[in-house]
C-alpha cells in the first residue's frame, strides 16, 4: 500500500491536514509524534529533556518503519533529519511538503511550550531554514499553506494523489 506522508514544520499543519485527509477519503490516519508517545509513555518534552534529542530520533524512525495500514501519515517535523526516513518515505509513497512561512508558525506557536525544539527566535529560523532544504528536496508536492484553508490543502493533495494513482481503486 502506497502512503501520503506529510511532512514540514512544526505547526505547519501537518496533523490538521490528515485529520480531514482521512475524513474526505474515509480511511485513518497515524500521526508519528503521537504514536511516539503512546509507545513510550512519555511526552516528547520529556523525551528530550530525559533521553536527549537523539533517543527522539531512533524512536522517529523506528515508528516511521511500523506502519502498515495508514494511508496518511503525518510526520513529525524532524522527521527529515535522517536519510533513512526519506529513503523509506520515497519507497513507500508520497511526501507532501506543507510548506508555511515562519511568519505563519511563529504566530501559531506562539503560547506553545509544548515542543522541545522552539526555543528562541534566532534558533528557530535557522532550524527552519536547514529543514525547509530538506523538506523541498525530498517533497513530491509543495503546497503553499500560507492563506490556505484546510479544506483548499486537502483539495490540492487529493488532486495530486489522484493524478498519481495513488488511491486504492483508482
Amino acid at each position: 500500500m502506497k502512503h501520503i506522508f506529510l511532512i514540514g514544520f512544526m505547526g505547519s499543519g501537518k496533523t490538521t491536514t490528515a485529520v480531514k485527509l482521512s475524513k474526505t477519503l474515509q480511511t485513518s490516519y497515524i500521526d508519528t509524534d503521537k504514536l511516539i508517545e503512546e509507545l513510550r509513555g512519555k511526552t516528547i518534552p520529556s523525551i528530550f529533556a530525559e533521553e536527549g534529542e537523539s533517543a527522539f530520533r531512533n524512536y522517529e524512525s523506528e515508528t516511521l518503519h511500523m506502519i502498515e495500514n495508514k494511508l496518511i501519515v503525518s510526520t513529525g517535523g524532524g522527521i527529515v533529519e535522517r536519510e533513512e526516513n526519506i529513503q523509506f518515505m520515497q519507497d513507500n509513497g508520497v511526501i507532501i511538503y506543507l510548506k508555511t512561512s515562519l511568519d505563519v508558525i511563529t504566530n501559531r506557536l506562539e503560547q506553545d511550550k509544548s515542543r522541545p525544539l522552539w526555543k528562541d527566535e534566532e534558533r528557530n529560523t535557522r532550524l527552519y531554514r536547514k529543514r525547509q532544504a530538506l523538506y523541498e528536496s525530498c517533497a513530491d508536492l509543495t503546497v503553499h499553506c500560507d492563506g490556505l484553508s484546510v479544506d483548499s490543502i486537502t483539495n490540492e493533495i487529493l488532486s495530486f494523489v489522484r493524478y498519481k494513482g495513488i488511491l486504492r481503486g483508482e
